[in-house]
């Protein structure tokens, strides 16, 4: 089972509103595009350890990888104003974030809220993409999905263990996820919870949660085609979990038809949102990921 505590260097960054972001860096001395990993709305940096350990540890052309605790999630520091718990502000994180490493271009892979960070991003700091992957997110968001989201979101069990944890998870998300075997549950309980002086908590600000709980789902949610238009001019690849319930097939055939370039892959036997480092999906994202310059 991996610790997540190898592998990576840690590094702590100052945004303009003076919050500290935490972020790892993978390959720290690889050259070429960086790539850098946006996590889910309650999910943190270790989503991506496994991932960001082949990719930067690749036989040919390694890269450098850099994985990014949003505000309130794993190492970065809460935020006391929680209307700040907000996709614009911080798709402004992430270009800090940038600019403390002095990147200029990246290639990007976003995680469902992370993936919809990469549509603002498109349209405010096009210049910053070198290549896109969007996993299990799409300019259409489906109510189904969110409600699914807000169901286990506001289930307040706190694991004893981790092995406790990822019977937890199983018991959660086992029928979406037929794919995972005993190890994966435990390496997601493992990404999901940290311990804080012997106890097992959520590695996420609760007002995150809480903000999401209270959200209104009968209103329609504004789509992002506009916004996903922009990935046009770039290298996309979209990954949509076989069960996924926030990202449906059709939507992802018109995302086909808007960018006739656009990589698709389905993760079979996962819901949302896909593990990036289990059965063949590392091998197509190195694939797509080799034709970036």
């Amino acid at each position: 089972m991996n610790d997540y505590t190898d592998g990576f260097d840690s590094h702590h960054i100052a945004v303009p509103d003076g919050l500290k972001l935490h972020a790892r860096i993978y390959g720290p001395g690889n050259e070429g595009l960086p790539i850098i990993c946006l996590p889910g709305l309650s999910r943190n940096s270790r989503d991506f350890h496994q991932l960001a350990l082949q990719l930067s540890t690749a036989p040919t052309a390694p890269f450098r990888v850099i994985t990014i605790d949003s505000r309130g999630r794993g190492l970065s520091e809460y935020d006391e104003k929680k209307e700040r718990y907000s996709i614009p502000t911080e798709a402004h994180d992430v270009i800090s974030v940038l600019n403390h490493f002095g990147i200029e271009r990246a290639i990007f892979i976003g995680t469902s809220r992370g993936g919809l960070i990469l549509h603002i991003l498109a349209a405010t700091h096009p210049e910053r993409l070198a290549g896109v992957l969007l996993n299990d997110i799409g300019p259409v968001i489906e109510i189904e999905g969110l409600k699914q989201i807000q169901d286990y979101l506001g289930r307040e069990r706190r694991p004893k263990n981790f092995d406790d944890a990822a019977a937890i998870l199983k018991e959660t998300h086992g029928e979406s996820f037929p794919a995972l075997a005993g190890a994966d549950w435990r390496d997601m309980a493992h990404a999901i919870y940290r311990e804080i002086d012997g106890i097992l908590i959520a590695d996420f600000d609760p007002a995150i949660a809480e903000l999401f709980r209270v959200a209104d789902l009968r209103e329609p949610i504004p789509d992002l085609w506009a916004q996903f238009d922009l990935f046009r001019a770039l290298p996309l690849m979209t990954i949509r979990g076989e069960n996924s319930r926030l990202l449906s097939k059709k939507t992802t055939e018109i995302m086909a038809e808007r960018h006739p370039g656009m990589q698709q892959l389905t993760a079979l036997g996962q819901g949302h949102a896909p593990i990036l480092h289990l059965g063949d999906v590392p091998a197509e994202i190195q694939r797509f990921l080799a034709g970036i310059r």
